[in-house]
C-alpha cells in the first residue's frame, strides 16, 4: 500500500477513532457547559479562562472529524492541558467541580487512548511508519 492511498479501516482502527471522538467532543461540550453555567468561576472573568480551555480544543477540530491519523496523533499535546485541568481540580476543589472534574479525566482518558492507538493502527493500514534511528542511512 503506497502511503498517501486509502486503505479500508479495520473494526478495532474504527473503535480507536470512536473512542477518540467521544473523548474529544465531550471535551468540547464539556469546557463551556462547566465555565459558563454548571460551576462558573468564582474569581477572575469567565471567558477568559473559557478562551484559555475551549480555544485550544478547536485547533485539532477538523482533522479529528475527517479522521486524519496524524492530527490524532498530535492533538494528545493538547489533551494534556484537561489532564493537568483535571488533576489540579480534584486535588483542590470540591463539590460540584471535583465532579466535573472526574468527568473531564475520564474524558480526556478516553480521548488520549483513543487518538493514540487510532493513529497508531491506521498508520499502519496506510504504510505509513517512523523510521528508527538505528536503519537510518544518514547515521
Amino acid at each position: 500500500m503506497q502511503p498517501g492511498s486509502t486503505a479500508p479501516m479495520s473494526v478495532k482502527t474504527t473503535r480507536y477513532l470512536l473512542m477518540g471522538r467521544i473523548g474529544f467532543f465531550g471535551l468540547w461540550l464539556l469546557q463551556p457547559l462547566w465555565i459558563l453555567w454548571l460551576a462558573p468561576p468564582q474569581m477572575g472573568n469567565a471567558y477568559v479562562l473559557l478562551a484559555l480551555l475551549w480555544l485550544p480544543l478547536w485547533l485539532p477540530l477538523y482533522g479529528i472529524v475527517k479522521g486524519h491519523a496524524y492530527t490524532m496523533a498530535w492533538a494528545n499535546f493538547i489533551v494534556m492541558i484537561y489532564f493537568l485541568h483535571s488533576l489540579t481540580n480534584l486535588w483542590v476543589s470540591s463539590g460540584m467541580h471535583q465532579l466535573l472534574s472526574v468527568v473531564e479525566l475520564v474524558l480526556a482518558s478516553l480521548m488520549f487512548v483513543g487518538c493514540t492507538y487510532y493513529a497508531r493502527h491506521r498508520g499502519q493500514e496506510l504504510g505509513l511508519k517512523i523510521p528508527k534511528l538505528k536503519d537510518d542511512p544518514r547515521r
